[in-house]
């Protein structure tokens, strides 16, 4: 009896001490997920101690919950670009006949490439460098292709944030600066509405060119305008004091990594959509509204005979959806592995050319009043870009009861618009720097100084465009450095570099490992041949219609300036054939075994799956001739 109390009290007392070491475990594993997706207090997210003390690159941080990343990505892509440039394209290109070749390459090219990217950056849980060097390592180059092109998107988009916030806040005066003749910076030729809409007077002064109040002080006030890129003149110092206070305010939205960036998103990708359903309803509540929908919307098919109208199409669907940059591989390189992003992808989609569509009953209500006010046609006052946001807009808003509250409500969701995007798109390009050396940025406050040094030098590159001179500069980015063409020419190869070098079937396999099923097969189709065919013939569309750039349609830029553009958009381009011959160059062996061995997958796969998740012995399959041989290699 004794022995078998005994035997009992052992039994009980293993039975205590497995307890006990399970329990420690437990709060070992919880200890480890909690300084793994916190930071330590003064560390870079992500820093973890032991990484430190052992030297290891610090742990990836993940988005703290999926709204984080739906508004991240909303922000990034939901911006100026769909309130100024797909109105004016719809009504330029004939009405609703222009929504034909648009969802034409929404469906065909936009989607699958934005979730293409999405979901490359969650497989890899890399930035828009290295994910490429782990999934096929003889595209790389698409990376720093994209890199290259957001570095230079940064520094002038950001300016017209400036413009932006130079506007709001001359918007809080007793009258709108732009609403009068008669100010400092107005001359003789200022000529008031009061005397166009009076068709006797106006048909007696109209003996010479006269100009609106609103685009003098756009022309004279704001920039100053100089006679060409010839004469930058002088720095506009107070340009110059609000493009770093954006700056400054880009910084602190990014500075602690996905943890401050999914907060501020909060407000920056939301309060946009409730000014713009305000601005809306406001709008078609004015009389003429009707006129300037109908003038959107109408729809013109003959308009479909012109390339140029479909390569408009194109091009807008690739700037609206900000991909080819980089940063939505960014953005998804932080969601956790078994994420669905499919789903939010085709949601997100469908949020983006919403908001483009309803911001044109939007604009062309306002429009459509201001036509009916001036007793002019709307053609006459229908703008796209700066000229819509800061003559048009500003000159309507001029014109209705209570014009500096609606002045302020337009300039504030244009900042917004603006700044989300902005600062998506530094996040973006920080990552994907950042994961080059993440042992060395991720340390300490590393990354925050980077980011700080990235920021500052943007800055200085960007003072060129507050100067007098600095609207020719601004306009030769926009027009060269981010055209269609480098984000067609980008696209193409990595439906190419995904579908046929890496293998369509392989990266379906890796989907379907994250999200538990398989895409829609319309997906494969489009990587494999829709998406690569209208890249490419949009792009070549785009060489034969090129037209050298001009201010306005009558300044024309020198030879010189035009050189330097073609400049800004090859320093993109080629990046992706030059590392294609250096990654060949660099590998041992005949030419044919040296291509099959840069095009395989790098050791260990592409993948991010946790270890153990991942089924015992699984091993990265090799579908396409490419990495068949160089797996058996």
């Amino acid at each position: 009896m004794v022995t078998a109390e005994i035997t009992a009290q052992n039994k009980q007392h293993a039975a205590m001490k497995e307890f006990m070491a399970q329990k420690e475990k437990l709060q070992c594993l919880k200890d480890f997920h909690k300084d793994t997706l916190k930071p330590s207090p003064g560390k870079s997210p992500g820093t973890r101690p032991e990484d430190e003390a052992e030297g290891k690159a610090p742990q990836r941080e993940k988005w703290a919950s999926k709204l984080d990343f739906v508004l991240s990505v909303a922000g990034g892509f939901v911006g100026l670009g769909n309130v100024w440039r797909f109105p004016y394209l719809c009504y330029k290109n004939g009405g609703g006949a222009f929504l034909i070749p648009y969802f034409i390459f929404l469906f065909g090219g936009g989607l699958p490439v934005f979730f293409l990217e999405v979901a490359l950056g969650q497989f890899t849980s890399e930035g828009g460098i290295t994910c490429w060097e782990k999934l096929c390592p003889i595209f790389t180059g698409i990376g720093y292709a994209s890199i290259v092109i957001v570095s230079l998107l940064n520094v002038y988009y950001i300016v017209i944030l400036a413009w932006g916030l130079y506007y709001l806040f001359q918007c809080f005066q007793p009258e709108l600066p732009w609403a009068r003749c008669k100010q400092p910076w107005n001359t003789d030729s200022c000529v008031e509405d009061t005397v166009r809409k009076n068709k006797t007077l106006w048909l007696a002064a109209n003996s010479s060119n006269f100009t609106s109040p609103v685009t003098e002080f756009w022309e004279r006030n704001v920039l100053s305008i100089s006679s060409g890129i010839d004469d930058l003149g002088s720095l506009k110092w107070d340009l110059a004091l609000c493009l770093l206070a954006v700056w400054v305010i880009c910084f602190f939205c990014i500075w602690k990594g996905v943890k401050s960036t999914g907060k501020v998103v909060y407000i920056t990708a939301t309060f946009p959509f409730v000014m713009l359903i305000i601005l809306l309803v406001r709008g078609v509540t004015l009389p003429g509204a009707s006129e300037g929908i109908k003038f959107y919307l109408y729809p013109d098919l003959s308009r479909l005979k012109d390339p140029e109208v479909w390569i408009d199409a194109g091009t807008q669907i690739f700037f609206s959806y900000a991909i080819c940059l980089g940063a939505m591989t960014s953005l998804g390189s932080y969601n956790k592995y078994k994420y669905n992003c499919y789903r939010d992808c085709l949601l997100l989609g469908g949020l983006n050319s919403g908001t483009s569509f309803v911001s044109g009953f939007a604009i062309f209500s306002v429009l459509g009043f201001m036509a009916q006010e001036q007793g002019v046609d709307i053609a006459d006052v229908a703008e796209s870009g700066p000229g819509l946001a800061f003559i048009a807009y500003p000159k309507a808003v001029s014109m209705m009861p209570l014009p500096t509250f609606w002045a302020i409500l337009f300039f504030i969701m244009l900042l917004l618009l603006g700044l989300d995007s902005q600062f998506v798109e530094v996040e973006g390009q920080i990552t994907s720097l950042v994961d080059l050396h993440p042992s060395f940025l991720r340390k300490g406050y590393r990354r925050e100084i980077f980011i700080a040094v990235v920021c500052f030098i943007s800055y200085l590159l960007g003072l060129a465009m507050v100067t007098e001179g600095g609207m020719y500069v601004f306009q030769l980015f926009d027009y060269y450095a981010a055209s269609g063409v480098c984000l067609l020419w980008v696209a193409f190869f990595e439906c190419i570099a995904v579908a046929w070098v890496y293998g369509v079937d392989n990266f379906y396999d890796a989907i379907e490992d994250m999200i538990g099923y398989r895409p829609n097969p319309w997906m494969k189709w489009s990587w494999t041949v829709i998406t690569p065919l209208l890249c490419m013939g949009c792009f070549i569309f785009s060489l034969v219609k090129y037209k050298p750039l001009t201010y306005n349609k009558v300044y024309q830029y020198p030879d010189w300036a035009i050189g330097l553009g073609w400049f800004l958009a090859l320093a993109s381009m080629i990046c992706i054939p030059m590392v294609v011959v250096i990654k060949i160059i660099q590998s041992d062996g005949p030419l044919i075994e040296r291509i099959k061995a840069v095009a395989a997958p790098v050791k260990g796969g592409a993948s991010s799956r946790p270890p153990d998740h991942r089924p015992k012995g699984a091993k990265v399959t090799c579908r396409t001739p490419w990495t068949q041989a160089a797996a058996s290699a």
